[in-house]
């Protein structure tokens, strides 16, 4: 790489180095930031939402630098890294003529500038897909047992990034499937497999809980062209910007001539395919795309070399993206900037408003990880989410942040509420309404469900199930059982409480399970396709307790 590396491409790679660590740390955290901060405060080899590789990188920063710096500082060195590789995955005797538009070029699509600073689970699975690429390269050149090694390293370290790295793979697979005959392929797989055997052991060992979540619990929405299809469309737009015409001209018009631009190739139109036919199902998010970033960063550096119109205009149109991108990177430093009110602005005001009202004490966060993570990064003081029937699980529900506030004078902001109560600003200036509780108490973890294998039924009779997974007694009489109703899209109609008879003067004892013969209520608002067996406990409102069933007809 040395020797086909410009100096002067060098000195701007050094220098858009430095930039992104002067704005890593002159940038407030975003909330997804936040949150996956929170992640390294108790590492873990798996998160509710994600595989943990995104909260190793920022433990590693923050174990440096205390503050924002330390939250981006491996993302600033992942970002210069991935440019590196991308230019040495480009393969033209005359690159080295063309440094200036390469740099442009790269710093001209969207979402490969902006992972280059930000710490998201896109930015590792960017780096390592440059990665497994550039070794992918050797190992088909020159197969061996050391570069299969490196291969199936850089494949366990893609999945630990994020679970979409699976297509990845998939499609570099379909490519060539010559693999399956070749045993250092296999030997690639093996160690890949070893190397991520205590991520499936911790998926194993909470239920699989992210796969179901991701895969069947997720809440979605009954399809709509604009939002869905057409979304799709507008994010391909989104990703290359103003260069997009003749981004997708050429990678559509260029031909493979070895295996690692087949690969490259299958990656694009594999990604395109799938993602367009998920359009049809849900939303898909422009992130969910970024991976075609990066053979599509190297198709067409590689063919701007030889292609003077393409050069021309990938120059004038990507220098015109760089100048839109900075002036929103100032804008994310310096609010009056930025065309809108973002997410990087006001955190610190509204968390030392709210530090200020609650005295310090824990808050609790009705529905919002992005709020309790934020606040308990610029406070410093103990923060959780408690989720409820009206929102969905997230780490907060998984990891037994609940038992930090057990016992304790906390105060409980709620997502929606006006009233009498205690307010603070947020960062739009608006009232955000909260209470003190004394002694606060909650059950978030009890687990419940209505008895599999019976049709069901309003007004008919069923058994609800408690159990308990703590290690103390749970009073019955603190609690009350309800029945969500969920649309066909899982999304939550209404909530329908139970008359039931638990024992007011009885507990429910460590693994223990209760069951309770209950009348299944009416749905009021909408003819509901699942339901889920939900709890209240000390009058909080109803948790997220049982999983989606399907109302049989």
């Amino acid at each position: 790489m040395n020797k086909l590396l410009p100096k002067p491409l060098l000195l701007l790679l050094g220098g858009l180095f430095v930039i992104n660590l002067l704005q890593s740390y002159a940038t407030e955290l975003i909330y997804d930031e936040a949150y996956y901060w929170y992640y390294s405060q108790n590492l873990s080899w798996g998160y509710f939402d994600h595989p943990p590789m995104v909260g190793w990188m920022i433990a590693l920063g923050y174990g440096l630098f205390q503050n924002e710096l330390g939250v981006r500082l491996v993302s600033c060195f992942m970002g210069t890294g991935t440019a590196l590789l991308i230019w040495s995955l480009v393969r033209h005797p005359d690159k080295k003529m063309f440094y200036r538009e390469f740099f442009v070029w790269i710093l001209s699509i969207t979402l490969l500038h902006a992972y280059g600073f930000l710490s998201l689970p896109d930015t590792p699975l960017l780096f390592f897909t440059a990665l497994f690429l550039w070794v992918y390269r050797r190992f088909v050149n020159q197969p061996g047992p050391w570069i299969s090694l490196a291969l199936g390293i850089c494949m366990s370290a893609l999945m630990y990034s994020k679970y979409h790295a699976a297509l990845v793979i998939l499609f570099v697979l379909f490519s060539n499937l010559q693999l399956l005959k070749n045993r250092y392929a296999w030997l690639a797989l093996g160690v890949s497999l070893l190397c991520y055997l205590p991520h499936l052991y911790w998926l194993f060992d909470h239920d699989f809980v992210s796969l179901e979540f991701h895969l069947f619990e997720r809440p979605n929405q009954p399809y709509n062209f604009s939002k869905f299809t057409l979304g799709f469309l507008l994010n391909l737009l989104a990703l290359f910007g103003l260069t997009f015409p003749f981004v997708y001209k050429t990678l559509f018009a260029f031909r493979a001539g070895n295996k690692l631009e087949k690969a490259m190739v299958f990656l694009i139109y594999g990604f395109l395919i799938f993602f367009f036919i998920s359009s049809f199902q849900r939303r898909v998010q422009t992130q969910w795309l970024v991976v075609i970033s990066i053979p599509a960063a190297v198709i067409v550096a590689q063919c701007l070399v030889g292609q003077p119109t393409l050069r021309k205009w990938i120059w004038r149109l990507g220098l015109a993206n760089v100048i839109v991108l900075a002036g929103l990177r100032l804008g994310l430093v310096y609010e009056p900037l930025f065309p809108v009110h973002f997410e990087s602005h006001g955190n610190k005001v509204w968390v030392s408003n709210l530090k200020t009202l609650s005295k310090g004490v824990p808050v609790v966060f009705e529905n919002s990880y992005r709020k309790a993570s934020m606040y308990a990064f610029y406070s410093q003081e103990p923060a959780i989410s408690l989720n409820n029937a009206y929102y969905r699980k997230d780490q907060y529900a998984i990891d037994g942040s609940e038992a930090l506030v057990q016992g304790k004078q906390v105060f409980y902001v709620y997502k929606e509420g006006t009233g009498q109560e205690a307010f603070y600003l947020d960062a739009w200036g608006e009232k955000k309404f909260g209470t003190f509780i004394e002694n606060f108490s909650s059950y978030r973890d009890l687990k419940a469900g209505i008895s599999e294998g019976e049709t069901l039924a309003a007004g008919q009779e069923y058994s609800f199930w408690i159990y308990n997974p703590y290690q103390k007694n749970v009073p019955l009489k603190a609690l009350r059982l309800g029945i969500a109703y969920l649309d066909a899209s899982k999304r939550l109609n209404e909530v329908r409480p139970i008359d039931s008879q638990t024992g007011p003067n009885k507990v429910l004892v460590p693994g223990d399970t209760l069951r309770v013969r209950i009348t299944l209520p009416k749905a009021v608002k909408a003819d509901p396709m699942y339901l889920r067996a939900v709890i209240s406990e000390n009058d909080l409102p109803f948790g997220l307790n049982g999983k989606a069933q399907r109302i049989k007809p």
